[in-house]
């Protein structure tokens, strides 16, 4: 039997393992899925061809984005701080003006986005990631600053949004539904680690869940050390 229908989802940058994940945990619970991805991507969602809609084209797009938003109850966004052309702050800025007023709009980061600047960093995070901005920058690969103005755009909107940052992914079966707190540096966060298929779950069942409307959860594994310490009320 097919899971009955519970409404449409765009999933903006969908051929990527991030991506890829979230079709899935969609079609299990019944969505209509509408996904976007470089035209050069599309053959990665061979397996999904005849179960949702593709449209090929850079996710910063604004017509492409335009004509895969509409009429969907929920959007699923990437943020891929691609290149050196503002990618994630377009992409981002473009699912603002077009999704439904009533969507719920999902987007995914890492966890060096702030949204208070109430997070508390280790010496080494804050390193690790001045050098890979750097480098990044150098090599004109990717370009995690606009990954910030893309998120401070999300932010300060009106829109129905939730931005998950997430911590280190890894590969794996799922260990469930990962925890979340509003800060980095809470005990809970501490072992930095979540499965990506965990990491997508996540993603799909926010959109159902209203608690996370203007929230920016970082998540970490439910079956993680410092989790697991956390439900038993240790320090």
């Amino acid at each position: 039997m097919h899971p009955q229908k519970t409404g449409r989802v765009c999933i903006v940058g969908v051929s990527g393992k991030l991506g890829q994940y979230m079709v899935q945990q969609a079609l299990d619970r019944g969505y209509e899925v509408v996904g976007v991805c470089r035209p050069a991507s599309v053959p990665k969602l061979d397996r999904f061809k005849d179960r949702i809609t593709i449209l090929p084209g850079r996710t910063d797009d604004r017509e492409v984005i335009q004509q895969a938003v509409k009429d969907c109850d929920g959007v699923l966004t990437v943020l891929a701080p691609w290149g050196m052309r503002h990618y994630s702050s377009g992409t981002a800025q473009a699912v603002l003006d077009f999704a439904p007023p009533e969507a719920r709009l999902v987007f995914s980061c890492g966890w060096h986005i702030s949204k208070d600047g109430k997070d508390q960093y280790t010496r080494t995070f804050l390193m690790t990631v001045k050098v890979v901005t750097w480098l990044a920058r150098l090599l004109r690969a990717v370009d995690i600053n606009d990954q910030v103005e893309a998120c401070r755009r999300i932010f300060a909107s009106d829109r129905r949004w939730t931005v998950v940052r997430g911590s280190d992914l890894e590969e794996g079966p799922s260990e469930g539904l990962p925890v979340w707190s509003r800060h980095v540096g809470d005990p809970i966060l501490q072992s930095n680690r979540t499965r990506r298929v965990d990491y997508a779950l996540f993603m799909v069942e926010a959109l159902k869940n209203d608690a996370l409307i203007h929230e920016a959860p970082a998540i970490v594994s439910c079956q993680s050390p410092s989790a697991v310490k956390a439900a038993a009320g240790q320090p």
